[in-house]
């Protein structure tokens, strides 16, 4: 019963963020309201609220933040942080296209990505990205501390090298115009980062 009511909840939040995005594409982010957002999705303006907290949560909101330490550790390979987010970038724009509704695939292909633009458009915005990733690298640091190939103030280094490293790369993607995939940027951005971990028994980024 918890898997199914998390799956509506899942269900819910990304039917909340689709109206939110293509209002704010329509009419600007400033000039939508959590109200008119609500009214759109068809929920509360309390469940917005519940789910997102603010309207700059709606573009920066994902599953992370709700992921447990097991989770986390599923996806995340502490002596390979770099692979890991590559895996997970690429993971993340080619899934629309295993989509069996044409219609619905190309929807999702872009509501992942058409959000980042605000992320460097709007300031307010831009501040709660570097909030939710200041709270994703609370969270990666011990993991790769745990390794004990860092010590813990190399690991804090590193894990914000990590995340913010890819906010960088997420920019000069958007500054380009998108044409190319997320991943190439992540990949070239972030190879001076991999001689931190150097591994040498990690298998090649597919």
């Amino acid at each position: 019963m918890t898997g199914l009511r998390e799956r509506w909840r899942l269900k819910a939040m990304r039917t909340i963020q689709e109206r939110a995005l293509d209002l704010f594409d329509e009419r600007g982010f400033g000039a939508v309201t959590i109200e008119e957002i609500a009214a759109a999705a068809e929920v509360s303006p309390s469940s917005v609220y519940r789910y997102f907290g603010t309207k700059e949560g709606l573009l920066v909101a994902d599953e992370f933040d709700n992921m447990s330490r097991e989770m986390l550790e599923d996806i995340l390979d502490p002596a390979d942080p770099v692979g890991s987010l590559l895996r997970i970038v690429r993971a993340y724009e080619s899934a629309p296209e295993a989509a069996a509704d044409v219609e619905r695939a190309s929807r999702a292909m872009r509501s992942p990505w058409r959000r980042v633009r605000y992320f460097f458009t709007e300031p307010s915005v831009r501040m709660a990205v570097c909030a939710a990733l200041d709270r994703a690298s609370q969270r990666i640091t011990p993991l790769i501390a745990a390794t004990g190939e860092l010590s813990e103030t190399q690991a804090r280094v590193a894990a914000n090298a990590l995340v913010f490293g890819y906010l960088a790369a997420l920019e000069q993607w958007y500054l380009d115009g998108g044409d190319r995939p997320i991943a190439d940027y992540v990949e070239e951005g972030m190879r001076p980062l991999r001689e931190i971990w150097s591994p040498s028994d990690a298998a090649p980024v597919a």
